[in-house]
């Protein structure tokens, strides 16, 4: 199974988003998304499981939780925003989240890719909308397989 992972929109969707997620089978938003017709966009794509974010509004919080937890390919999956730690990090995300074998979280822009005790997959996408603290657009891509460590990489936009 391959994934899109997503996050920080924040109503902005780079056409760029639609080349690199063609051949995924589900996209994970982590939150900041701007507006439902990003995620309808999305669900163009791919099946989207996405959370709301601290900039998102009543209509995304009233459709999102703010934390989504799912199974895939045997992988227990955690996205969140990651607001609610204040500056996320891989290891408050792991305390949190200690049954999660992958974890994907936002809210910093900064694209991250990190292994936690050797087990668990952070990712932070990075802000794939409009471009903040001089970082460059991002996004990620992973793959998944039963009995196999993820497979995963951030690409820049």
């Amino acid at each position: 199974m391959r994934l899109g992972v997503i996050a920080d929109t924040h109503g902005l969707l780079r056409p760029e988003v639609f080349e690199v997620f063609k051949s995924v089978d589900h996209i994970l938003h982590g939150g900041d998304v701007g507006g439902i017709q990003i995620l309808t966009e999305l669900e163009a794509i791919a099946p989207v499981t996405a959370v709301f974010g601290n900039t998102d509004g009543h209509e995304l919080r009233a459709r999102l939780p703010k934390v989504a937890r799912l199974s895939l390919e045997d992988f227990d999956v955690v996205v969140t925003h990651g607001d609610q730690f204040g500056s996320p990090t891989p290891a408050k995300l792991a305390a949190a989240f200690p049954d999660a074998h992958i974890l994907v979280f936002g809210h910093t822009h900064r694209p991250l890719l990190e292994l936690v005790e050797g087990t668990i997959t952070v990712m932070n996408p990075g802000g794939a909308g409009p471009r903040r603290f001089d970082l460059q657009p991002s996004v990620g891509i992973m793959e998944l397989e039963p009995g196999i460590p993820p497979r995963a990489r951030l690409v820049m936009l």
